[in-house]
């Protein structure tokens, strides 16, 4: 990828689309009143495009809170929210315009998109059978004070759960499916297996559950969650320079999906801390991937094969020693 436009630390910088970062390696191609828009406004957009979304996490969580709005309305209205705002920027703030989905991907998308909703509220409920949801009513200690532990606690078992999708060859016969498309945007964040989901969310909500985090700790924290996790995905030209060291960001996210697995670290979706922590932060400033997808793209099947692709963890391995058989190995990258 090209590099041109990055400034030399990594910051957040404000160049255009024209003339600037975008403009001579085909990013940009292109696209009637969105470009128009683009061209003028890019480089404010990405200077506030990312400040904007945490500021919405806190005005709604803050709002929510104060005025005793229903969680099971705010979390999905927040989600929508949040989807159509990073799908406006990937047409004003495109990274690689290349990525943007086409018709049959909006449609492959959409599926996975219900399949992984369905995923998470199977996991709400299995939380609920087991333990009931045990989250006080009334916090025992001071918000402010609780909300970070919260993030910190679901944010370790989700990185710890990741990990483990890559380097277990069970549960990455679940978590490939999400890896298996050749770009990386908003929309196939839904791209999943609905088991992974399952058992990724299962594990967060007992955690959060078993520890006693209040629900109104755990409302925010779920809100700055699917913020982050759609906001990595985005195929938008945003930077947030020294800010990578602690928050994920779609610069590390873009390496994770990187067919390179010497680089495709950063199995923090959130906070980059535990990247730090257990060596798989592998982004600088500058750094991006030559291609995202599989390593071996012929282990799994295409994204549009949907039954496939839910089949695929069933699917009988072919013999270790047979060439023509796929690579089943877990896409785990080598640390630095």
């Amino acid at each position: 990828m090209d590099e041109c436009g990055r400034s030399a630390d990594g910051e957040i910088d404000s160049v255009g689309s024209a003339g600037g970062a975008n403009s001579g390696n085909g990013r940009n191609g292109e696209n009637g009143a969105f470009d128009a828009v683009g061209i003028v406004a890019a480089p404010a957009l990405r200077l506030v495009a990312y400040p904007l979304l945490l500021l919405a996490v806190v005005s709604v969580g803050a709002a929510a809170l104060s005025l005793r709005w229903d969680p099971a309305v705010v979390s999905p209205l927040f989600l929508i929210g949040t989807l159509i705002y990073l799908a406006i920027l990937e047409q004003l703030i495109p990274y690689e315009r290349s990525w943007h989905p086409g018709k049959d991907e909006w449609r492959w998308y959409g599926v996975y998109f219900l399949l992984t909703m369905a995923g998470s509220g199977l996991a709400q409920l299995l939380v609920t059978a087991a333990v009931g949801w045990i989250a006080a009513d009334e916090r025992g200690h001071h918000l402010w004070a609780e909300i970070p532990g919260a993030l910190l606690a679901g944010s370790l078992v989700s990185y710890l759960v990741h990990r483990l999708g890559h380097t277990s060859a069970l549960l990455w016969r679940l978590h490939g499916v999400h890896h298996v498309p050749q770009k990386v945007n908003v929309a196939n964040n839904g791209v999943n297996h609905v088991l992974d989901i399952v058992l990724a969310q299962s594990l967060v909500q007992l955690t959060l559950a078993l520890a006693g985090f209040s629900r109104s700790a755990v409302l925010v924290t779920g809100l700055f969650v699917v913020a982050q996790g759609y906001f990595v995905h985005a195929n938008i030209d945003v930077r947030i320079g020294r800010f990578n060291h602690l928050l994920a960001s779609p610069e590390q996210h873009r390496l994770h999906h990187s067919t390179d697995l010497s680089e495709a670290g950063h199995y923090g979706s959130d906070l980059s801390c535990w990247d730090h922590l257990f060596g798989s932060f592998t982004w600088h400033p500058g750094r991006e991937p030559a291609a995202v997808g599989l390593h071996d793209p012929a282990s799994f099947p295409a994204t549009g094969e949907i039954v496939a692709s839910t089949l695929h963890p069933w699917r009988r391995r072919p013999p270790p020693d047979d060439p023509a058989g796929p690579d089943d190995h877990p896409r785990s990258p080598t640390t630095t």
